[in-house]
């Protein structure tokens, strides 16, 4: 028997937590949708519906689409159901108007029902306006005294098949001449390596390939780094996984990220893949190949 369609509509306060709720539902698996009008709702479930390899949406509706609320409403406090395929569950994100109004002072962002005017009014807008939508949600969730990390881990608990995230790991190999990458967590520099660059039959090759891979790796001063640097990851990892992060950026770099730090990021997608769900991306191993046909 087909699984009914998993529906959790994510509305409340502005400022009381829907980025960090959209990710987490992302991480969960969901499809997210984030501020579709309430009249193309229909029409979005019969789409989802005929593509049939969908089973989870976390459909996030806020203040940007006010016009819309009186036909969300419609649809969602008579059954609550928009098929009998799709079994729904609204989610609300509420904190006191203190600690909204503090939020909003601190990113210096204009409240959508007071763009001219106070803060406060604006929440007292908001408030009144999803009053009854308030009332009717099964999960209510305060975030006034909240960390990030503690509302994921409350949707997770929740949401979650498992209640348990997916951690995963990136590996991404870069040059440094192309600059750090911004979204890393662990950056590893391996410029200290002997760089197959100056030989000129790998020079035009990259760590994918198996003569630079083999070179790179057979150095002794690389068995000596990577044997201290994979027990370190395999013992620190957890820690991350232990406090809340779904993923893992570790970043290998040399000059041109295309010969070591490649090498590296290879045998560590390989070493890693048994323990977490590991993808391996390499941002700059074919720059240099690209610059040279372009001139």
């Amino acid at each position: 028997m087909a699984k009914n369609l998993q529906l959790v509509i994510v509305t409340g306060m502005s400022g009381a937590g829907k980025t960090v709720t959209m990710q987490s539902f992302e991480d969960l698996g969901y499809f997210v949708v984030d501020n579709m009008p309430p009249a193309l709702l229909p029409k979005f479930f019969e789409l989802i519906t005929e593509a049939g390899n969908i089973e989870k949406v976390a459909l996030v509706v806020d203040l940007r689409s006010r016009t819309f609320y009186d036909q969300l409403l419609s649809m969602l406090t008579g059954d609550r159901r928009f098929g009998q395929d799709v079994d729904t569950e609204i989610l609300f994100l509420d904190a006191s108007d203190e600690e909204l109004i503090a939020r909003y002072k601190e990113t210096r962002r204009a409240h959508p029902l007071a763009m001219d005017g106070r803060i406060a009014d604006g929440v007292r807008k908001e408030r009144e306006l999803l009053a009854p939508l308030k009332t009717d949600s099964q999960f209510i969730i305060d975030t006034t005294k909240m960390t990030p990390r503690e509302l994921r881990e409350k949707i997770f608990a929740h949401f979650s098949d498992n209640k348990t995230a997916k951690f995963h790991v990136e590996i991404l190999s870069f040059g440094y001449k192309y600059g750090l990458p911004i979204d890393a967590d662990i950056v590893m520099d391996v410029r200290f390596l002997p760089n197959p660059y100056y030989i000129p039959e790998l020079r035009n090759h990259t760590g994918m390939d198996k003569d630079v891979y083999d070179y790179v790796m057979n150095q002794p001063a690389t068995a000596k780094f990577y044997e201290h640097f994979i027990a370190l990851l395999k013992e620190t990892l957890p820690g991350y996984e232990k406090e809340g992060k779904s993923n893992l950026t570790i970043a290998i770099g040399c000059t041109g990220g295309q010969h070591r730090s490649v090498a590296i990021a290879e045998r560590l997608g390989s070493d890693l893949k048994d323990i977490y769900p590991t993808h391996v991306q390499h941002r700059d191993a074919l720059k240099r190949k690209e610059t040279v046909n372009r001139s």
